[in-house]
């Protein structure tokens, strides 16, 4: 994806922090001159995603904020709920605090419409992340990170026709959540067979792995599986074994599961959104657009993805994902 000279700029301001012991990025100090610097040490700026407990995806992404905090010397709160009721309420809650920024993940817009236009009426910068790029800019945002949920499942469809799949099943995680069925589709229209959706439960791994298994065993002609998710991708490998299916598995996301599995041969490979940069990326940009007023992206996204990890560069991840930053 084409990337703008201030994100490949941004991008290598990461090369100069280490990595915490949390897994995140060290704290390195600007220089006092700089815009990014000069922040007041009581700005607070709240992400709230539509995270289930447990999901080492938005661990990722709450390292890179928590990341950027630190180097900016800023207050960064998270919390993730995939109730979007309740989303909406910890928003409204954000805006109550009068927090100086919220970025938010929109799985499911219509349902955030009100309490983000609560935020903008309110003075209060919005960045959006992950989902929702579609509705980003009609609700207020100054700009949107993530990548092209459409465009990312295109390429997934191009790598596993190339592999030989010819009937996929693409297993859903989340119900409502727009991205997804973007990426289904996405991989729909370049496969060239035929694509059918499977909804399963995050919140419930063995199901995920008894559903897939019930699935490959009742239809022999199902001989690809996407993953939308590094946690369901890894139930939906155990699936394939209990099986005893000759599926190709791929998978969007990353996890330090995922990259050994990669390197194993159990999965081909992994779309890799760079969800880092969808935490540490709109921290930035807010506290630019605090202390300078500046804004990103010209009124489009700014893409982190897609990549692709597969087992030619998986050793080369694995490392950065244990450390949780990939």
């Amino acid at each position: 994806m084409r990337r703008t000279p201030i994100v490949l700029a941004l991008l290598g301001a990461l090369t100069v922090a280490g990595c915490s012991s949390s897994g995140g990025q060290a704290a390195q100090s600007a220089p006092a001159s700089s815009a990014a610097a000069a922040a007041p040490a009581s700005a607070t700026y709240a992400v709230i995603t539509h995270a289930s407990p447990g999901d080492s995806f938005w661990d990722v992404v709450k390292n890179g904020a928590e990341a950027a905090g630190k180097q900016y010397g800023v207050k960064v709160t998270y919390q993730g709920d995939g109730d979007p009721a309740k989303q909406s309420q910890l928003i409204d809650q954000a805006v109550s605090e009068k927090v100086d920024g919220i970025v938010v993940s929109m799985a499911n817009p219509d349902a955030l419409k009100e309490a983000i236009g609560k935020a903008v009426t309110a003075k209060i910068p919005v960045i959006t992340i992950n989902s929702g790029a579609d509705s980003s800019k009609a609700f207020g945002a100054i700009t949107h990170v993530g990548q092209s949920e459409e465009v990312a499942g295109r390429g997934a469809g191009e790598q596993l026709k190339a592999a030989g799949v010819t009937k996929l099943l693409c297993v859903i995680h989340e119900a409502g959540n727009v991205g997804l069925d973007q990426r289904c589709k996405g991989a729909e229209q370049t496969l060239g067979g035929t694509v059918e959706r499977l909804q399963v439960d995050v919140s419930n791994l063995a199901d995920v792995t008894s559903k897939v298994t019930a699935k490959l065993q009742s239809d022999k002609q199902v001989n690809g599986v996407l993953a939308l998710n590094p946690a369901v991708a890894v139930a939906a490998r155990d699936a394939v074994k209990d099986a005893g299916s000759q599926a190709k598995l791929a998978t969007f996301d990353l996890s330090a599961d995922v990259v050994s599995a990669i390197k194993d041969g159990e999965i081909l490979f992994a779309v890799d959104q760079q969800q880092y940069l969808q935490g540490y990326l709109p921290i930035t940009f807010l506290n630019l657009y605090k202390n300078n007023l500046n804004t990103v992206g010209g009124g489009l996204p700014v893409n982190t993805g897609p990549g692709f990890v597969t087992k030619d560069n998986a050793d080369q991840v694995a490392k950065l994902a244990e450390a949780g930053t990939r």
